[in-house]
């Protein structure tokens, strides 16, 4: 599968706005588009910033959302996709579908400072779904679910220390969360009041609808 091997701080930077891509460098004085707010290339600094069209906009937010979780187009689409078949509200079925994915479920419980990272753990068979080893990041994680590590991971140094930078980004309110034991419960889909009210869904939805 194709993966963006480039500097992550470039997409934030396209974007114009902090996709907390890079864990705690995101928190720090480093953040690169807090020392470099233009977007990134040889012109990056002469753009003008104009209005963009309608269809601007909703390429704009979808390629926003890809990065944010992490996904190439073909598996964002898929999503899309399945959840336009979902009863329900087209928007929120498809935020369903990324925050249910085990990668950003770890990220969520402050197991890990980026959902990278947190792939990363669960390729390396860090995580256990109800005692079971899982290696797939894109796993969806249904409603009741116990997510836990193995006692090799217990003492990991990455996730002491995103553990302890928890603080920074907080732990999401569906989520039943133990971090001094490192474990937690898949207690509920979230509301939408609970999801970050800078993606408008909408506009993903207008513009595959097309």
């Amino acid at each position: 599968m194709a993966r963006y091997m480039d500097a992550k701080c470039r997409l934030c930077r396209r974007e114009g706005e902090k996709l907390y891509l890079k864990g705690s460098k995101c928190y720090s004085d480093k953040c690169a588009i807090e020392r470099r707010p233009y977007a990134p290339g040889m012109h990056g600094q002469s753009r003008r910033p104009g209005r963009a069209s309608d269809y601007g906009l909703q390429l704009r937010e979808k390629q926003k959302v890809k990065r944010v979780y992490g996904l190439q187009e073909k598996q964002f689409r898929r999503y899309f996709y399945d959840a336009d078949r979902m009863p329900g509200v087209t928007g929120l079925n498809l935020l369903h579908l990324l925050e249910s994915r085990l990668d950003n479920i770890i990220y969520r419980m402050g197991l890990s400072t980026s959902r990278s990272e947190a792939r990363q753990l669960v390729r390396h068979k860090h995580i256990l779904l109800d005692g079971k080893v899982v290696n797939i990041p894109s796993c969806k994680v249904r409603v009741g679910t116990r997510i836990t590590l193995n006692e090799k991971a217990q003492d990991h140094l990455r996730i002491n220390a995103a553990v302890e930078s928890s603080g920074q980004k907080g732990v999401a309110e569906w989520l039943d969360v133990d971090l001094q034991s490192k474990q937690g419960t898949f207690r509920e889909l979230p509301a939408r009041d609970q999801l970050d009210p800078g993606i408008h869904e909408q506009l993903i939805v207008e513009l595959y609808s097309k």
